[in-house]
């Protein structure tokens, strides 16, 4: 009984984030009308018009691209019933998905960066978060080839954990609009925490499960 009650909660839970995840991408897409063209009135765009026509253009329309693509692509491949049913096409999107991540979010996202608005201690985090997103995917792609598939799977899982820090980012900077909070060191903070706390947690549960999983020692 208690197995079933919390395989139902799994599912809600797994429903839900789901939906928040395809919220926050329709609410990505929906905004290329403000930038194509830029329009520098947005609230992204704002302050970004003397060095938009750089190199900085090119980044930042390779991220909003390829990021909801791996938003998207990462909700299908992460699903148990799509790969059991359709393992061909599994191993196609993944290959397409590690394509997406490493040559496309991950090096735009670190150019990004370095002109993040809320300034270097927000673009090292957000850096650091490009890093490990292409870090954690390599890792995965390199179990994949390994047939190592329990590390496999526990490594896209990371990656798609960082990839959604932006719908955390989302929700957090979305809370303090709503509770009025203004201080220099939230956006800084939110460039952090929109990846370090899903990570930790994960990383927590994960030892929890092994932890638990092991078999008990007996000693005479």
């Amino acid at each position: 009984m208690q197995n079933t009650r919390t395989a139902t909660w799994h599912r809600v839970l797994t429903v839900l984030a789901g939906l928040l995840i395809l919220r926050v991408t329709l609410g990505v897409v929906l905004n290329y009308r403000n930038y194509f063209p830029p329009n520098f009135e947005s609230d992204f765009l704002q302050g970004r018009e003397a060095y938009f026509s750089g190199s900085y253009h090119w980044a930042f329309y390779a991220h909003i691209v390829a990021g909801p693509i791996s938003l998207v692509l990462g909700m299908v491949l992460l699903s148990e019933r799509f790969r059991l049913r359709f393992p061909k096409w599994h191993r196609m999107l993944g290959r397409i998905q590690v394509l997406d991540v490493l040559f496309a979010v991950v090096p735009s996202g670190l150019w990004m960066a370095y002109r993040a608005e809320a300034g270097p201690v927000a673009g090292l985090g957000f850096a650091v978060l490009a890093v490990v997103t292409g870090t954690s995917i390599a890792l995965g792609a390199r179990s994949a080839v390994q047939r190592r598939f329990a590390n496999h799977r526990r490594w896209m899982l990371r990656c798609y954990l960082l990839l959604c820090s932006t719908v955390v980012l989302r929700l957090m900077a979305g809370l303090a609009t709503v509770t009025g909070v203004e201080a220099t060191w939230i956006d800084p903070l939110v460039a952090w925490s929109s990846w370090l706390v899903p990570l930790a947690a994960f990383e927590l549960s994960g030892f929890r499960t092994r932890r638990v999983a092991r078999p008990s020692r007996r000693f005479s």
